[in-house]
């Protein structure tokens, strides 16, 4: 794939002397028909659907269940009525989380790379309602150790209710092989929910085929709009969710005493929607679908050897991870030992407008076990960055850690 064909679908890009982004890891920028989408709302049709019968109203609830769709298709999930909209994976993760009912003693397994988003609400409930949360070790590498899960499942026994993984870790961009670690926890019991904020934007991720129950994404990571992710869920497991967001449209009738609560998805999508939000989510769906990610990956994958190569060698620089770019994905983590990553990260942007993450990545549990208390220097690449931006980046950080060492 040639990102250079469609760098002109994104108006930062278009821009003269346009910065070298990379920080997608975090957030994606936004190509011209999701910006269009925000804006038509506003000016043509901004009405609240799924209220009101007025044309407004009439033109956003047909716009945002046509979204719903698109990501149910992009996903191959088997019902548009598994798809939950949410703030973010964060609210996804927490929704699953709280919705649940859960019994004292009851075990969660989680990996020991997790963001605080699928680490804290487990937590959360071991502090509040006894539920016992337990790591999975990786690999010195950071390599995904499925025999130490497997008798994490064995130790846990009928206790164990849930795992709940990352199927692309941002800390580093190593991947936890979903339909494997799917297949296990079954076998033992248990659900299986997929923290997916770093694999749908990057890779063709099917739920019927990984054979999960929950998947938690950030649209926001995918082209799409600000405050935007999506929940999927086998219905029947929806279906006896509680939700974590009660009141207007979460009913379906209610009584001074007694509710009657709606069906999925509407369940948990209480409150006004961010309707401008969920249709340019479609836009965003769309603009991918156009792509096969499986090429999307190889071209983030040969983004990050040419990252790699160019940095691995410096004094005082260690690459989070595998050696192997090809198993991190998109993502080039740096742990610096002598350097400040915010110091770095700063130079970077005014000396060569390259944009990195600098600090825990929200992965405050890893560095914590590690003693890395300063964090990391992040790079991660996306559909619409060059082989040049990547050079830039190495050149760039080369040149800063020799100015400093």
């Amino acid at each position: 794939m040639n990102p250079k064909t469609y760098r002109n679908d994104f108006p930062t890009l278009r821009e003269d002397g346009a910065p070298t982004y990379l920080d997608n890891a975090c957030v994606t920028l936004k190509p011209d028909s999701v910006v269009t989408a925000i804006n038509d709302y506003y000016t043509k049709t901004p009405g609240c659907g799924g209220r009101s019968v007025h044309r407004y109203s009439t033109r956003v609830s047909r716009s945002t269940m046509e979204s719903r769709i698109k990501l149910q298709r992009f996903l191959n999930a088997e019902s548009s009525s598994e798809i939950v909209f949410t703030r973010n994976a964060t609210h996804s993760l927490n929704q699953v989380a709280h919705g649940l009912s859960w019994e004292k003693g009851d075990i969660v397994l989680t990996s020991d790379r997790e963001h605080n988003s699928n680490l804290v609400p487990w937590l959360q409930l071991e502090q509040e309602q006894g539920v016992d949360h337990r790591v999975v070790r990786s690999h010195e590498n950071n390599t995904f150790d499925i025999e130490e899960f497997e008798r994490a499942c064995s130790e846990a026994g009928r206790r164990l209710k849930l795992v709940s993984m990352s199927q692309i870790g941002n800390l580093d961009g190593v991947e936890i092989p979903i339909k494997e670690v799917a297949a296990i926890a079954h076998d033992h019991g248990a659900l299986v929910c997929v923290d997916g904020a770093q694999s749908t934007p990057h890779m063709n991720v099917d739920v019927q085929e990984l054979d999960i129950d929950f998947l938690a994404l950030s649209i926001h990571k995918m082209c799409g709009p600000s405050g935007m992710g999506a929940l999927w869920g086998r219905y029947e497991l929806l279906d006896n969710l509680r939700t974590i967001q009660s009141g207007g449209q979460t009913v379906a009738n209610a009584t001074y005493d007694s509710i009657e609560w709606a069906k999925p998805p509407k369940r948990f999508e209480g409150g006004l929607a961010n309707f401008s939000g969920m249709i340019a989510a479609g836009e965003a769906i769309d603009y991918l679908s156009q792509f096969n990610l499986d090429e999307v990956h190889e071209h983030e994958i040969r983004l990050n050897h040419i990252m790699t190569d160019g940095i691995k060698d410096l004094p005082g620089v260690e690459i989070i991870g595998p050696k192997d770019a090809r198993l991190r994905g998109g993502i080039c983590s740096v742990l610096m030992h002598e350097l400040e990553p915010h110091d770095i990260a700063l130079l970077l942007d005014e000396a060569a407008g390259v944009m990195v993450r600098s600090g825990q990545h929200c992965v405050h549990s890893w560095f914590n076990s590690k003693g890395h208390l300063n964090g990391s220097l992040r790079a991660s690449a996306y559909l619409y960055n060059t082989e040049e931006d990547a050079r830039l980046f190495a050149e760039t950080f080369a040149e800063a850690v020799h100015a400093f060492s």
